[in-house]
């Protein structure tokens, strides 16, 4: 028997062990005894299976408390390692299975000196209410021939037509990009009538009516939708208008209720009637719905934040937000000043250089750059790539396993590969740092994907962009705005900066605006803020919550979800918020546990 046969037999027996201890206090109610086999200081992260809430436990007390609150009802059993356990640098690592009285669980645990250091814990499905999937599919047709049978392109239009008028959606979903119409699959497949409601054109827009060099930053592998993931021979990178078009056909193959050129008015709660009245603009006609469950999936940000600059009424050029930049096809021989330094700043800055424009970037703080490649070798490949693929790890192994990390954890486990890669582009980062460029690796070296979660800001990806600096072929300002003139941006040390268009990538609000305009002021304070999650960091003020706030989960307002993130979040978390809308749908018993106090409105 070898040394690594041994080690699998060990970790395996450690691994079980643990479990049935587990197993063991839980059936008994012992709170204090399972959360006696965790560290000291171990942390246990659940999503829905016992606080139906996303919640994390940090410490015995903590985890202990969330147990005698939560064993009566979620009365869970049957634990197993699913798998064969890892052992590394004293460190044992499995999934897990588990059954919960609401339905299955899947985990991951990760056990020091036979206690645990972390554990994750997720519900699946909920018992009874499976998604129609696999042996449980419906058979589509019944094969007896009858008169007048409808086809399944009838029943679907029906269904449509019906909709919204003569029948009510239990969900309505606001925004229809691709987070929400990755929940609408989820909704569908769990058989909850939903409409999206989307002020574009079709589906896929977002993208489709952005400048024509955007491509995704992330690699194909990190941005497939639920369900239907992109295909095999996709480039690593696909452009903006390939993703528009997927995402057009994605909410026709999920078959999803999609009301496009639909704007959502106003929405109001019913508290009566248990439903909200949600007045929209469908295409010039105005419907009134009466959804019982409303979600915002608008994205990861509110409106776009354009500085009130001194003197920006008198300049004569063209002004306009990061987010309406169509295109540098217009401004060839122009001087353009783009006013920002993160991922759209750099974009655009090479989109004006590609179409001729003289072009000038103004860097008003430090920038976290991370070069595409390094970010895909050392970040991202363990997870998302050809190589975990071949390695056995599926897409929804890698979302689980991301998300196994604690947040109060995530830092020091990401601290090593963005210090490697510091040293890996060392020319890189001395050659942009010559040019004058502010470069930051977060405020405690955590990277990328630190300060995403922290303030959704911050950093470029680099995919060429940086180049362009380094040469002077994009000209670098460091300092404030103080003011604009007739034809300049003026800084705070009186540099002027000629220009014929000013672009603000100045970022967005947070995402409770839209709250406020479309429901009341008050309800947007009474959700909070969105994003971050308490770390005491630049833009993500305390106190300390341990998961993003507002996301994916209960908020401080009945029936009100709030959905969003880049592809990889949109895609795992949507299906946490499906469960949880699919458990209230048929009157499930939802306890939650920790629901957060709001914190910083708007």
């Amino acid at each position: 028997m070898t040394d690594i046969d041994t080690g699998v037999r060990a970790g395996t027996e450690t691994a079980r062990t643990w479990l049935a201890s587990l197993e063991h206090a839980l059936t008994a109610g012992n709170a204090d005894a399972a959360a006696g086999l965790f560290e000291e200081d171990g942390f246990w992260r659940d999503f829905l299976a016992f606080t139906w809430n996303l919640k994390t436990l940090e410490g015995r007390e903590q985890i202990c408390r969330m147990l005698a609150q939560t064993l009566p009802h979620v009365r869970p059993s049957g634990w197993e390692v699913e798998g064969e356990p890892t052992t590394a640098d004293g460190v044992t690592e499995c999934w897990v299975r588990f059954e919960t009285a609401a339905g299955s669980g899947w985990g991951y645990l990760r056990l020091r000196d036979g206690k645990a250091w972390t554990l994750l814990t997720t519900l699946q499905d909920l018992r009874g209410f499976e998604e129609k999937k696999g042996p449980r599919r419906d058979r589509g047709v019944v094969h007896e021939i009858t008169r007048e049978r409808t086809t399944w392109l009838e029943r679907r239009r029906a269904r449509e037509e019906a909709l919204g008028r003569s029948e009510q959606p239990y969900c309505l979903v606001v925004g229809g990009g691709q987070g929400g119409i990755g929940l609408a699959a989820r909704l569908g497949r769990l058989g909850i009538p939903t409409i999206v409601v989307d002020k574009h054109e079709k589906a896929g827009d977002a993208w489709r009516n952005r400048y024509k060099s955007l491509h995704l930053h992330d690699p194909v592998w990190y941005d497939h939708m639920p369900y239907l993931p992109f295909p095999d021979d996709w480039p690593v990178f696909p452009a903006k208008d390939k993703v528009a078009d997927w995402l057009m056909h994605y909410a026709d193959i999920m078959e999803l209720n999609y009301w496009a050129r639909t704007e959502c008015r106003s929405a109001e709660w019913n508290e009566q009637a248990g439903t909200w009245t949600v007045v929209v603009d469908r295409d010039g006609e105005e419907i009134v719905l009466h959804p019982t469950q409303l979600v915002f999936a608008l994205g990861v940000s509110g409106y776009p934040r354009i500085p009130e600059f001194p003197g920006a009424e008198t300049f004569r050029g063209a002004q306009h937000h990061s987010s309406a930049h169509a295109g540098g096809d217009d401004w060839a021989g122009k001087r353009a000043v783009v006013i920002g330094s993160n991922n759209s700043a750099h974009d655009i800055c090479a989109d004006l250089w590609e179409h001729g424009a003289e072009v000038t970037m103004v860097q008003r703080s430090s920038t976290h750059i991370s070069r595409s490649d390094s970010l895909m070798d050392l970040v991202l490949k363990p997870l998302y790539s050809e190589e975990a693929l071949e390695a056995g790890i599926t897409t929804e192994q890698a979302d689980m396993l991301f998300a196994s990390w604690p947040y109060r954890v995530l830092p020091d486990v990401q601290r090593p590969a963005f210090q490697e890669m510091a040293e890996r582009d060392r020319d890189f980062y001395e050659a942009l740092e010559a040019a004058g460029f502010d470069l930051d690796f977060g405020e405690d070296g955590s990277g990328l994907f630190l300060k995403y979660l922290r303030r959704g800001s911050g950093y470029y990806i680099d995919v060429g962009a940086s180049q362009l600096i380094i040469d002077g072929r994009v000209r670098l300002a460091s300092g404030q705005v103080d003011h604009l003139t007739q034809d300049a941006v003026v800084l705070d040390d009186g540099t002027e900066l000629p220009a014929d268009l000013v672009v603000h990538a100045t970022g967005y609000g947070s995402m409770n605006e839209w709250l406020a305009d479309l429901i009341s002021p008050e309800v947007a304070d009474r959700v909070g803020k969105c994003w971050g999650y308490g770390s005491d960091t630049t833009r993500d003020p305390g106190p300390w919550e341990g998961e993003l706030r507002n996301m994916w989960k209960p908020t401080n307002v009945e029936n009100l979800w709030i959905h969003g993130g880049n592809l990889h979040q949109s895609r795992h978390y949507s299906k946490y918020l499906a469960l949880q809308l699919k458990a209230r749908m048929e009157g499930l018993p939802t306890p939650v546990f920790g629901l957060e106090e709001s914190h910083h409105p708007r």
